[in-house]
């Protein structure tokens, strides 16, 4: 005998239910929607809103937040009206036209009160999921995600949250849209502490993690620490203790210019060592986690040797092979030569470690280092020569890109100066110590 099969529920009788007078029929209608409406299902998510509609939304998180009554027993079941609603709310906010609507934006402050007083919820990702989706959604979210106090509970909630989750890659996310829309001066302004302690994880995140959420935290990073207006945060980062961030910051750099990345983010490692090295010496280069590692210094050298090679080699096409002065040529150029800008800095600041070493009685740099830094060296001058010598085969004798080429060359060669005293003086002291 054939078991009797129970009749299964199609988004139409789910749309009734929403539709219903009563609050416990639209109630069911919501836990339906949970269970068969996919999150890319966007005209069932379209349909389940205009059914519902926002105030019963509306009603219903506040209700769970103890601020307002769906019915007689609202107080005995808050925690499940507070995740159901939010739980509907990230899911409806998948769809743009209703992530971008004044009514989503305006649920924003209530969504933050949520997650400043219910932490290490479950609601809590659900909570940044819906902060992400409405903020990037209009001008408007970011506005007033930012006015809302959004930055001082993201930093407030991050240091808890476990490593390499989605509601870490949110936050990042939703971090970097506004950055991208709010100037850094402003936010330094209002949250400066709140920043370097947003640094402090996003660096931890940036060494441990071996995914795509990686690169999320270097350009998060980038976007803080290579900023012109980020003078007051790196003054706050100096005095906070560096073993909780900055190692990580150089491991991460290590891990990307060692592996097989995109050449973009490869590029984009560099520009953090160039803020790095900016902010703390050149020493930062070289790791003293228990002694001197000198990989990421090698590591920095080589890379800014192979972007300087694949960047002038560029700028030479643009400036006498590319057609002329059109919109994208002109950006291009401008965009390489701000690049081969940051790898001539970190090859300066690199020569002007070398320089120091006799200071230092060569504890940071053994001879294998410096034989390889030397080499290093001698190619990447052969090149930004080779450069130099196609410019003057094409009359060029001005520009921003063939003066820091000159300047780097004379650099260069004032190290060989300092290496050619250096032996001269070993050369009188062995000399010396034989009479």
């Amino acid at each position: 005998m054939e078991a009797q099969q129970e009749p299964s529920l199609n988004l139409e009788d789910c749309l009734k239910l929403l539709k219903g007078e009563r609050d416990e029929q639209r109630l069911a209608g919501l836990l339906l929607v949970t269970k068969f409406c996919k999150a890319d299902d966007h005209s069932s998510l379209r349909k389940v809103y205009n059914a519902v509609g926002f105030r019963f939304l509306e009603r219903l998180l506040r209700t769970g937040m103890g601020k307002g009554a769906i019915s007689s027993d609202g107080d005995n079941n808050r925690d499940a009206y507070l995740s159901l609603s939010v739980t509907v709310l990230a899911a409806l906010c998948r769809v743009p036209e209703i992530a971008s609507s004044e009514d989503m934006t305006s649920m924003i402050p209530l969504i933050l009160e949520v997650m400043s007083t219910r932490s290490g919820s479950s609601v809590l990702e659900e909570c940044c999921e819906f902060l992400y989706l409405v903020s990037t959604a209009s001008e408007n979210g970011i506005t007033r995600f930012y006015e809302s106090r959004g930055i001082k509970i993201a930093a407030s909630q991050l240091p808890s949250m476990e490593d390499g989750s989605h509601l870490v890659e949110i936050s990042i996310k939703l971090l970097q849209s506004v950055l991208s829309r709010i100037s850094l001066d402003t936010i330094q302004n209002d949250y400066l502490s709140e920043l370097s302690v947003i640094v402090a994880v996003v660096a931890r995140q940036f060494a441990i993690l071996h995914n795509s959420l990686k690169f999320d935290a270097l350009h998060l990073l980038n976007s803080i620490l290579s900023s012109t207006d980020s003078s007051q945060l790196l003054q706050t980062l100096k005095l906070r203790p560096q073993d909780c961030w900055v190692p990580n910051v150089r491991v991460g750099i290590m891990a990307i210019l060692q592996n097989h990345v995109a050449p973009a983010e490869r590029l984009q490692a560099l520009i953090l060592a160039e803020s790095m090295v900016s902010i703390f010496g050149e020493d930062w280069l070289i790791s003293q986690d228990p002694t001197p590692d000198n990989m990421c210094l090698l590591l920095v050298l080589e890379q800014s040797r192979v972007e300087i090679a694949v960047l002038l080699n560029e700028l030479a096409y643009l400036k006498y092979g590319a057609p002329q002065d059109t919109p994208a040529s002109v950006e291009a150029y401008s965009l390489k030569q701000r690049n081969v800008v940051v790898a001539y800095s970190l090859v300066e600041k690199i020569i002007k470690l070398i320089s120091n070493v006799g200071e230092n009685d060569g504890n940071l740099l053994d001879e294998d280092t410096l034989t390889k830094l030397i080499r290093q060296l001698n190619e990447t001058i052969a090149v930004v020569l080779e450069y130099l010598e196609d410019a003057k085969e094409h009359g060029q004798r001005k520009g921003n890109d063939l003066l820091a080429s000159v300047r780097i060359i004379g650099r260069y060669d004032l190290l060989y100066c300092l290496f050619a005293l250096l032996v001269l003086k070993h050369w009188m002291d062995w000399c010396n110590v034989m009479h």
